[in-house]
């Protein structure tokens, strides 16, 4: 019987660390604290960040974050939400704080974990100042009263429990390149790991959802099924640093072709960055090791 009861405290005790380690965890109460919101520079956040890719309507204008959009995934289909201003279906009601617990920590107004669709797996690496003057930003745009649609995602993927253990496997604050030995590799850096999360789509993941780091921007599977997303490393990109900071800005190759799909929806973003901006991208792809195709 003593047996029994020690086996049952130590599976208690199991049970109990790792609810701990995996319960949702938003930023502290005193996180924003000293800092204020600069609605200017919180626009050029908006954009390196993708934002309005995911949470306008498809023919809507970018500034309408009315949300709607759907993302298939091996686990099932995800659904943009309305992040406009509005307080009912948007996040006007939601304070600073919890608005930079979800873009950071990926954690609902109600303490809930929310879904990595939301790239919150790479703006948790965002300076927070940043993601400040981003909140500053949405402030400013406009209201939208389109309701929020459901995820249709089947069991168990639709049961948040499992996001802590999740979270705890695979969100992880390291840089992929350590080496960033030049202030333009660093800004590089934090564009293509941080803001843009470009690596959401160019890594593949593995079974789980993880993003494979070995692998990094190596080409991934459409998440649609539709083809697959390419290789940019210098193993299969061969464009110059010159030529990359030019697709980025008009979304022209250097044979002439354009860009299509969703790049074009990602050129939209990059071409409202600064040229310094783009060389850095750029140059951070050249320092990436190479995957093979």
């Amino acid at each position: 019987m003593a047996k029994w009861r020690i086996i049952g405290v130590f599976a208690l005790l199991v049970i109990g660390a790792g609810w701990h380690i995996t319960k949702p965890a938003p930023l502290p109460s005193d996180a924003l604290d000293g800092l204020t919101g600069d609605p200017v520079n919180g626009e050029l956040v908006f954009a390196a960040a993708g934002c309005a890719s995911c949470h306008t309507s498809e023919d809507g204008p970018p500034t309408l974050l009315s949300g709607g959009r759907t993302f298939a995934s091996d686990f099932g289909t995800f659904v943009a939400p309305n992040i406009s201003s509005d307080p009912e279906h948007g996040v006007g009601a939601w304070s600073d704080l919890a608005l930079a617990s979800a873009i950071m920590r990926g954690v609902g107004a109600d303490g809930e974990h929310l879904y990595p669709a939301f790239p919150y797996t790479s703006y948790h690496k965002a300076e927070l100042g940043d993601i400040v003057d981003l909140i500053a930003y949405l402030r400013t745009l406009p209201p939208s009263d389109e309701p929020n649609a459901p995820n249709d995602l089947a069991f168990p993927f639709n049961q948040r429990i499992a996001l802590g253990p999740w979270k705890f496997l695979f969100v992880n604050s390291d840089w992929v390149l350590q080496d960033a030995a030049t202030p333009e590799l660093m800004r590089g850096r934090y564009l293509v790991e941080a803001l843009g999360h470009c690596t959401e789509c160019h890594t593949p993941r593995n079974a789980l959802g993880g993003l494979d780091t070995a692998r990094w921007m190596g080409g991934a599977p459409h998440p649609s099924d539709e083809g697959r997303i390419p290789n940019i490393t210098t193993a299969a990109l061969s464009w110059s640093e010159r030529d990359i900071a030019e697709y980025l800005k008009s979304g022209f190759t250097p044979d002439f072709d354009s860009a299509g799909g969703e790049m074009a929806e990602v050129v939209k973003n990059t071409g409202q960055l600064t040229d310094d901006d783009r060389a850095a991208i750029a140059a951070y792809l050249k320092a990436i090791p190479p995957v093979a195709e």
